[in-house]
């Protein structure tokens, strides 16, 4: 039975979004293709359908992920007006950051992983973080340079924080990396 293709579209959209879940849950190499299609409600036999590998896939759904933080970030500094860095720091340093449900950043949860993945994907998280980082950039003083550097410092500080909260099975101490880093970082803007 032929699928139409609004509803081929729909299912696309759902398994990208069940990747970028299980991928960050889980890992790149602790989730298969047929465990993503059966959490998709699909069928394995449809996965080559819509993607041409599984690194095409998960290449997708870091977009995805990525794309989704930006746009999170985005509508936090937007809403923030003169607090805005201060609000983009306590969105990205809450405790739903290092959980391993699935949600949170991709860079956090997937970024030590990424070295040893497929080229695509490197670019995924290259045009990710940069995009990212063209959001923390909007709201750092001084002139571009100077911004971008401070940007690229924050951000290299936030994703270790929470590479360190989540490498740790301890919540207190967990939540003493988040606020730390949360302290140092307004401290310094």
């Amino acid at each position: 039975m032929r699928v139409s293709r609004e509803k081929a579209a729909e299912n696309r959209e759902r398994i990208i979004a069940v990747a970028g879940t299980l991928l960050r849950e889980k890992g790149f190499d602790g989730i298969g293709v047929a465990e993503i299609m059966k959490a998709a409600d699909l069928t394995h036999g449809g996965f080559y359908g819509h993607f041409d590998s599984k690194d095409d896939l998960a290449a997708q759904a870091c977009h995805a992920a990525l794309a989704k933080s930006a746009a999170r970030w985005t509508e936090v500094r937007d809403s923030a007006g003169d607090k805005a860095f201060e609000a983009m720091i306590a969105h990205y340093l809450s405790p739903r950051q290092y959980d391993s449900s699935g949600r949170g950043c991709a860079l956090v949860a997937l970024g030590a992983e990424a070295p040893r993945q497929d080229k695509s994907i490197r670019a995924v998280f290259r045009d990710g973080l940069l995009k990212l980082i063209d959001v923390l950039m909007d709201v750092l003083p001084g002139r571009k340079a100077a911004r971008r550097r401070k940007a690229l410092a924050v951000m290299a500080q936030l994703v270790g924080a929470g590479v360190l909260a989540r490498a740790v099975n301890d919540a207190a101490l967990a939540e003493e990396i988040l606020g730390a880093t949360k302290e140092d970082l307004l401290a310094r803007s």
